[in-house]
């Protein structure tokens, strides 16, 4: 059984660094030591930076972004298309898309997908409030932008039938070939999707 190298203190930074996204308990020992021997110029802004976002960032009620004000930072933008809603599973989802620059639409944040397995049924995602945001006259497109999983796809669908009634084009992302991609390092799912989808060139 492995001896504690530090105080309880140290112990369980380590400990909740571990729990983060990437980190297992040798980056999260690398990172707590890291973190120690800049303490003044990285630990104590740090912790400060993590107490102020604690007690100041809210789940936006329109969207479901995170921010710290209500409406966020982007659904308070004038500049964006109020004709175009974009659906994500998560908020992860919304700042890759933000950090493309590839759109400058409204989202929509579901909190998830479908995942029967998993036990996660239709209420307990954010379907009633986009079904009430695509019914605003002002809305045209939605636009899916939702992992191509199973689970990803069986909510595309679902939200297709969910808003079947209302006058609105439900697009989604293409699938396929990504830019910069090798051919035979692609999967057999992957290239079927580029072939189905294919476009003139």
């Amino acid at each position: 059984m492995a001896q504690s190298v530090a105080g309880p203190e140290i112990e369980r930074l380590i400990q909740l660094l571990a729990r983060l996204p990437g980190l297992g308990p040798r980056s999260a020992r690398r990172a707590a030591l890291h973190l120690i021997k800049k303490r003044d110029t990285l630990l104590t802004p740090l912790s400060d930076a993590m107490r102020v976002a604690s007690e100041r960032i809210i789940v936006c009620s329109t969207c479901g972004n995170v921010d710290t004000a209500d409406p966020c930072t982007i659904c308070r933008d004038q500049r964006r298309d109020p004709s175009i809603l974009v659906v994500v599973e998560d908020v992860s989802d919304l700042w890759a898309l933000e950090r493309s620059g590839a759109v400058t639409a409204r989202y929509h944040v579901l909190g998830g997908v479908l995942s029967p397995l998993d036990g996660i049924r239709p209420e307990h995602l954010n379907f009633d409030r986009l079904v009430a945001r695509a019914s605003d006259a002002e809305v045209s497109e939605i636009i899916l932008a939702l992992n191509a999983t199973v689970d990803g796809q069986t909510t595309a669908h679902y939200i297709t039938e969910l808003l079947a009634h209302l006058p609105v084009k439900v697009t989604k992302l293409a699938h396929g070939v990504p830019v910069g991609g090798e051919l035979d390092y692609l999967d057999e799912g992957t290239l079927s999707a580029a072939i189905r989808q294919r476009t003139s060139f």
